[in-house]
């Protein structure tokens, strides 16, 4: 880890969340939120530029996550309760207003962030995932998509999908991530330090559970529209998700840029690391 990272056990929501923080604390705060199956090592590569560019960082581990807290209730794993995560992040770094940036699960809590809290937001930074209406038209209405997101019917099965993603040392999930991202995207380091964080108590039906609850515990809601200024950044080689579900989303903001990158998966933050923090800060800077 660099020596301007700091972690940070802070009590949240009720839960013990695993914080790491950098800058300095009355600087502009940027809050980053991983997806799945990573952890705050989503925004190595992020950080220290964000810090030199001025910034305060704080990057969760998010509930059911690595170092943080694993509730085995499926309503602790809501959307609307994820959002509440970043509100609790927000009222502990004492920052009225913040840049929130997302990537896979995290881009979905901070579209729901976006949605329901874009009084506190600054700008809206989602990486590779849809608005929550569009992935759910396109889920009901394009079998291609359909057929992409297999796995997660498959999470819904009970213990069956713990019981082969741990098999063999999680060979197959080790698997998924290089067979999904560009050659060399995950290094050995890399993997090694994903693979501690998977051996946590808990972590891997933690990390399930997003995907069951998302499934039996729909959140319904009538206004869905962002407001605050959104940045879309989308690799164009996501193998689960469909490239023309980023130009649909942004009929729901009100304000919004939209990035393609031809050569990017969906692991877009380490296939091109420079140019994700730069494009995180030139966003930031304009808002």
């Amino acid at each position: 880890m660099n020596h301007n990272f700091q972690q940070q056990k802070v009590m949240l929501n009720g839960l013990s969340f695993n914080l790491v923080c950098a800058g300095e604390e009355k600087a502009p705060l940027v809050i980053l939120l991983h997806g799945f199956p990573e952890c705050w090592l989503t925004w190595k590569d992020q950080i220290q530029p964000l810090v030199d560019a001025g910034y305060r960082v704080i990057a969760p581990d998010q509930r059911g996550y690595n170092l943080t807290d694993k509730p085995k209730s499926l309503d602790d794993y809501r959307i609307d309760v994820l959002a509440t995560d970043v509100e609790a992040i927000r009222e502990y770094a004492g920052c009225d207003t913040f840049h929130l940036v997302g990537h896979d699960w995290g881009a979905a809590v901070a579209w729901w962030y976006g949605i329901h809290y874009s009084n506190k937001l600054r700008s809206l930074t989602v990486i590779n995932v849809p608005h929550p209406i569009t992935f759910t038209k396109t889920l009901k209405t394009s079998m291609r998509q359909l057929l992409k997101s297999w796995y997660m019917f498959f999470f819904q099965l009970p213990k069956l999908p713990e019981a082969l993603m741990t098999l063999r040392n999680f060979k197959q999930l080790q698997k998924g991530l290089i067979h999904s991202a560009n050659t060399g995207t995950f290094d050995n380091e890399l993997l090694s330090q994903l693979l501690t964080a998977w051996k946590q108590p808990g972590a891997i039906t933690g990390m399930l559970n997003w995907y069951r609850a998302a499934f039996r515990r729909p959140i319904r809601a009538s206004n869905l529209s962002v407001t605050c200024p959104t940045r879309i950044l989308w690799g164009e080689k996501d193998i689960a998700l469909s490239k023309e579900m980023a130009q649909l989303s942004t009929q729901y903001c009100e304000d919004v840029e939209l990035t393609y990158y031809p050569d990017g998966t969906h692991w877009l933050t380490h296939d091109h690391p420079k140019r994700v923090a730069t494009e995180i800060i030139r966003f930031c800077d304009a808002h």
